[in-house]
C-alpha cells in the first residue's frame, strides 16, 4: 500500500487519470504508474490496451536488451574489449545520448511516486533536468524557492494525476518542518504514545535514583 493509497481501487477512470496514463504509459514502467494512480498493474495494463496504448520501442529496448536472470554474472564482467567493426560505429561518442533519452517536456514518475517533468538537457544530477510538477506549479505562482525549502503536497492531497496538481494542493515548507512532519512519532499516534510513556518511565527512574543518591549522601 504505497504512500498510504490502496492499490485495489476499482473506481471508474477519470478523464484526468486517462490523460495522465496517455502521457506516461509509453516510457514509464507500468508498476510506477499503478503506484502513483493507486491502481493495480493489471488495471493499468488493461486500460492501456483498451485505449490503444503501447510501450515505445525505446522503452522496450531498454527494458529487455541484455537482461540477465537474478544472480547471473555477465560473462564479460571486469573485461574491456576494444570496439571493432560495426560495434565501433554504434558506440556512444562524446555528446551523444542513448536512444531511451526522453525529450524536454516529457513526464515520468519517480521512485517516491511524484510526477516529474523534464525541463532541460543540462548534464549532471537528475535534478538539473527533472523537476517535480508540484514544485513547478508553486514556483510559477510564487517565484524561486527560498533556500532550504521544498514544495510538498498538503496532508492527504498527494496525487500524480497531472491536472490534479494545483496550487491549492501544495505548499512550501522548510527542510526542518519537513523532517518534523516525517518523524515517526508524528506519523504514528501509537508510536507517539509509546514515546510519551517511555519518557514518563525514564523520569520516574531518574527521580528514584536521585532520591536514593541524596539519601546515601545525607549524614545519619
Amino acid at each position: 500500500m504505497p504512500n498510504g493509497h490502496s492499490t485495489q481501487r476499482r473506481a471508474p477512470w477519470t478523464e484526468a487519470e486517462l490523460r495522465t496514463l496517455r502521457a506516461l504509459y509509453a516510457d514509464t514502467p507500468t508498476r510506477s504508474i499503478a503506484t502513483a494512480l493507486g491502481r493495480t498493474e493489471a488495471s493499468v495494463g488493461m486500460k492501456a490496451v483498451a485505449i490503444g496504448l503501447r510501450k515505445s520501442a525505446e522503452f522496450m529496448a531498454g527494458e529487455f536488451s541484455g537482461r540477465l536472470k537474478p544472480g547471473n554474472v555477465p560473462p564479460n564482467k571486469g573485461k574491456h574489449y576494444p570496439a571493432r567493426g560495426r560495434s565501433a560505429e554504434t558506440q556512444f561518442k562524446p555528446g551523444q545520448k542513448p536512444h531511451t533519452t526522453l525529450p524536454v517536456g516529457s513526464y515520468r514518475i519517480n521512485r517516491d511516486g511524484h510526477l516529474q517533468r523534464k525541463i532541460g538537457e543540462e548534464p549532471g544530477c537528475n535534478s538539473k533536468r527533472w523537476r517535480c510538477v508540484a514544485e513547478l506549479v508553486w514556483c510559477e505562482a510564487n517565484g524561486p524557492l527560498p533556500p532550504k525549502h521544498i514544495v510538498v503536497f498538503k496532508p492527504g492531497l498527494k496525487t500524480a494525476v497531472l491536472e490534479e496538481i494545483t496550487l491549492d494542493r501544495v505548499e512550501c515548507i522548510s527542510l526542518a518542518e519537513n523532517a518534523r512532519r516525517n518523524h515517526p512519532r508524528n506519523k504514528s499516534p501509537e508510536l507517539a504514545k509509546i514515546v510519551q510513556l517511555k519518557g514518563a518511565i525514564t523520569r520516574q527512574v531518574n527521580r528514584i535514583k536521585r532520591e536514593a543518591d541524596e539519601a546515601r549522601s545525607t549524614p545519619a
